[in-house]
This record gives C-alpha cells, structure tokens and sequence, in this order.
C-alpha cells in the first residue's frame, strides 16, 4: 500500500512537472470574452528571458482592437504607439474610428527580476463579431537578449508544440448568451487535463487495493 503511495506520487510530480514550461510562457487572461463588451486583459510574465532579468514589454494589440487604455503599474512607465485606421471604421458605440492604439510598452524603471511575476492590464472593448480570434505578439526585452513571443499555431498544430507562442483568445457569445473559458497561450488546459487523469488513476488504484484488503480479512 505504501509503495503504491509512492509510485502515484511520483508520478504526479513527474505530470505536474511538465506543467511548469507552459505556465511560463506569457499569457492573457480576459476578465470577460462576450462580443462587444468591454474587457480587462492581464498579460501575465513569469520569467526573464535565459535567467537575464526583463526591463521591457510590448503589446501589439491585433486589428480586431480599436481601443486600449492601459492600467498604471507600479515601477513602470508606459507609452502607447498609435496607428492611423484606414478606411475608418464604427465602433459598438456607433463613434467613427480613426486613429487607435497599435501597441503599449511597460518598461522598467527597476528591471524585473528573473523568476519573479508580473501583471500588466489593458482596458479593450472586443469586436462584436463571435469567433474572432485576437492575437496579441508580445516582445519581452532583457538585460540580455528578448523573447518574441510571436508563434501562431498553422492549421492542425497545437499551440502546445509551439515555443514562444503569441498570447491570445478567441471571442465568444455576446453579452446574455453562452459563454466560452478564453484559451491562454501557454496551453496550460491539456496539461492540467494530464493531471487530472494522474490524479484519477492513482484513485482508482489505491481504491481497488482497499477493496481486495477488505475482501481478505472479511
């Protein structure tokens, strides 16, 4: 009984163990997904780039977004690189856009540790059109070196397979209707899924050698 502890604890450090690339990677999380609406992204940064400590981020925000207002963050400052929109096009609010957004850079007044998280937030209103993927490329500046996270999986490929894959997610119903979990670009699902099935086999294993026991001494 002992030794079959073990073994399934081992093996779920061994799952969780390959969680750990993935939940590195930079991600986005939307506060909500619903077409049209208004929503707060944090960009989520875990590590430098090759241990070396980061001092800048950018966010290019995709087509789809015509307008941003970052959140202020503490120890960083922040300029917004605007794009002319041609032709010019309607908001949800019926306003004329002309001009938006294209990118926003934190950069930092103390750079950021490697190993250490940071969250930076963006104020966007999503397109009104369900199914719209938006892709945000990232570039993480360090003291040495950057990390382009820019990959977008190609037909049939998993974002999983990529190495430095572009934080995104797909817009879902609108306000009232079905609403879908936003998928991060670390990939992060299909490994908590893995843990989940460890978890679920070394139940069932240490269930069926309670029941033979049992059986034994009845």
């Amino acid at each position: 009984m002992r030794r079959l502890v073990y073994a399934g604890a081992a093996a779920l450090v061994v799952v969780l163990g390959t969680a750990s690339p993935a939940s590195a990677h930079v991600t986005v999380t939307p506060s909500t997904t619903a077409a049209g609406a208004h929503a707060v992204l944090q960009f989520s940064v875990g590590h430098g780039c090759e241990n070396s400590p980061t001092t800048r981020i950018t966010i290019q925000l995709p087509p789809q977004i015509t307008s941003a207002a970052p959140t202020r963050a503490a120890g960083w400052t922040i300029t917004k690189q605007t794009e002319a929109v041609s032709p010019p096009v309607v908001d949800t609010h019926g306003n004329q856009i002309v001009q938006r957004v294209a990118s926003v850079t934190f950069n930092a007044e103390v750079p950021l540790p490697d190993g250490y998280r940071e969250v930076f937030e963006l104020e966007v209103t999503l397109p009104a059109a369900k199914g719209t993927k938006l892709v945000f490329p990232t570039i993480q500046t360090c003291e040495r070196g950057e990390a382009a996270w820019t990959e977008v999986p190609q037909d049939g490929q998993h974002v999983e397979a990529l190495e430095l894959p572009a934080p995104s997610f797909v817009v879902s119903e609108p306000a009232g209707g079905t609403h879908h979990h936003a998928q991060s670009a670390s990939g992060g699902g299909g490994v908590l899924t893995l843990a989940a099935l460890a978890l679920g086999a070394l139940g069932s294993a240490l269930g069926g050698v309670a029941l033979v026991r049992q059986r034994r001494l009845t």
